[in-house]
């Protein structure tokens, strides 16, 4: 899929990954349309920073939690555009075990309607804006806390809710993929320890793990460094644009984080 003057919705786009998407599509030319809510302080950088590209782009500040602003947010995009043609199912809420230790309710709410439920209400309002496209695409963005869970030297970056609503993303990009056939395709990327998410640049990676806690997580990751924004990006254009074959899929981008918890020992020489 060509992405120049396709319209692309982008959650969370304010910081972070979201953003770094974002811009990453307004390179190849796609009209976005950008949502924030938290972080105000970073509002007037993500304004310059979108408008530098050139591009078109409609910001909206919206609370994904709330079934009325998703409706709202939809209905922005019917008005303006009339259908959608790629959906990043960014948005998320994870709970540092180390940061915020044991859960409060207000918590576990906060991670459950952040990460899973405000995805499942964004596609379904959506979803008949993706249909009037020519052909469109869905990434929702996951975990692998959803197979890790807080376990290993991921216990101190992954919290229960957090992983339990990413295990729940993973059933919902398959039905969704059946439900979009054969015109729209939807795919999964299931993150590992990226920086801006779950290791640098986050509080927690800064002011609360030891360096001895750091060094654990990323001895535990096969390639030997902790994931970085461009990585998700190249991820995110070539399923975009290069993969018109692939819907229903989890793309695992962990540097393999799930697999370096074993250490593979030397052949032996056997008894024969």
């Amino acid at each position: 899929m060509p992405l120049k003057g396709k319209i692309a919705l982008v959650l969370g786009a304010v910081k972070g990954i979201g953003k770094e998407i974002g811009l990453a599509l307004a390179k190849e030319g796609a009209t976005l349309v950008l949502t924030r809510y938290d972080w105000e302080e970073e509002f007037r950088q993500m304004e310059y920073d979108f408008s530098a590209t050139g591009v078109e782009h409609m910001v909206l500040t919206v609370d994904l939690r709330s079934i009325r602003d998703i409706e709202r947010l939809s209905a922005a995009i019917k008005k303006k555009y009339g259908h959608l043609d790629i959906l990043i199912n960014n948005i998320e809420r994870g709970g540092w075990p180390a940061v915020h230790g044991e859960y409060t309710e207000d918590q576990w709410d906060l991670e459950i309607e952040t990460t899973l439920k405000a995805k499942r209400w964004v596609f379904s309002s959506v979803f008949p804006l993706l249909k009037k496209a020519d052909g469109a695409a869905v990434i929702n963005i996951s975990s692998i806390a959803a197979l890790v869970g807080r376990s290993g030297p991921a216990a101190l970056v992954f919290n229960d809710a957090y992983s339990a609503a990413n295990r729940g993303i993973s059933s919902l990009t398959e039905t969704w993929a059946r439900m979009g056939a054969p015109t729209i395709r939807v795919n999964e990327i299931m993150l590992g320890i990226f920086d801006g998410r779950h290791a640098r640049d986050t509080r927690g990676w800064r002011e609360v793990l030891t360096a001895d806690e750091k060094k654990s997580l990323v001895d535990h990751i096969l390639l030997g460094r902790t994931g970085r924004p461009e990585d998700i990006v190249k991820a995110i254009l070539f399923l975009i644009k290069d993969a018109p074959y692939m819907t229903g899929s989890v793309i695992r981008l962990d540097g393999g984080y799930v697999l370096g918890g074993e250490i593979m020992p030397p052949m032996p020489k056997g008894v024969l």
